[in-house]
């Protein structure tokens, strides 16, 4: 049985972090913040532009800790690695059916037919839960399109086809997430998925966590020895890994938009852990990461 082990997530700005002895310290301007032992990671998450000292990144190198860097926007930045893991034979055959326009259309379909049911999962929650407090009858509509949308894409026999299948059922889910937001509904109001950048709150939480799930995604390809960069329906493209991409379809509408709804809906975050920028984009405070990941 696989030991689960903590995640570290440094939000403080100007934080330095460094190794002592087997402690992943956190220090800012020489004053010690706080400190963790090492062998209880599996990953650190550095929101912090100052950055970790050369030794803490060969260890965690070493000891197979995944260290990813982000942005205060949470773009990631940089990640360290360590030996590579798996064998060639797994990764030859990862690269031939890559190749295969048959055996990758059946891979993404797979992962396609996750995400749809998995939306239609979410949909179905909140008519249960929530039916007298939003529009039951669009989201159950939504949710009748997700289904048709789901048989639809079992069939496609083009990735092309089935990458409309997926946008349309995106465009279906997604013109209904408004009405799964009950609380601070001004503030918190959803017109649609705005990416880069996101221009509302509730698009800047779906954006970092979906940045999140990506890096976990390929921290868990690269256990098994996987190459998360090579995909089967994301395009191959130079620093994009596009096999992470691929795996976290299915596991978005479960894994960050209930998250997101459950951090709005129970008042986990509110207005003041954002601010809008002069571009118009809205990021989170330090403050509203830390409540954020507290609760991840």
């Amino acid at each position: 049985m696989r030991h689960l082990l903590n995640t570290l997530y440094v939000f403080t700005e100007d934080a330095y972090l460094s190794l002592d002895g087997e402690n992943v310290v956190v220090r800012r301007e020489g004053t010690e913040l706080g400190r963790v032992p090492l062998h209880t990671l599996e990953g650190i998450l550095c929101f912090s532009y100052r950055g970790a000292s050369p030794g803490l990144m060969g260890a965690c190198a070493e000891r197979g800790v995944a260290l990813a860097f982000f942005d205060r926007r949470g773009r990631f930045l940089a990640g360290v690695h360590g030996e590579q893991r798996g064998n060639v034979v797994l990764r030859k055959t990862q690269y031939a059916w890559s190749e295969d326009a048959e055996k990758s259309l059946a891979v993404a379909r797979n992962f396609i037919m996750g995400k749809l049911y998995n939306g239609r999962w979410v949909l179905e929650r909140a008519v249960r839960d929530h039916g007298l407090r939003i529009d039951a009858e669009s989201v159950k509509a939504a949710s009748e399109k997700l289904n048709a949308s789901l048989r639809s894409a079992s069939s496609c026999e083009t990735m092309d086809s089935l990458r409309g299948v997926e946008g349309d059922a995106a465009a279906e889910y997604f013109g209904v997430f408004d009405q799964m937001v009950l609380r601070d509904k001004e503030a918190f109001r959803f017109s649609g998925r705005v990416r880069r950048p996101p221009t509302d709150a509730t698009n800047a939480m779906l954006s970092l966590f979906y940045t999140v799930l990506a890096f976990d995604c390929a921290s868990a390809l690269e256990g098994v020895g996987l190459d998360p960069y090579v995909g089967f329906m994301h395009a191959d493209r130079p620093g994009r890994r596009s096999l992470a991409l691929d795996l976290m379809e299915e596991l978005r509408p479960v894994f960050v938009d209930r998250f997101v709804l459950s951090a709005v809906n129970n008042r986990i975050v509110n207005p003041s852990h954002f601010e809008m920028r002069e571009s118009g984009e809205v990021r989170l405070t330090e403050e509203g990461r830390k409540a954020l990941f507290g609760a991840w």
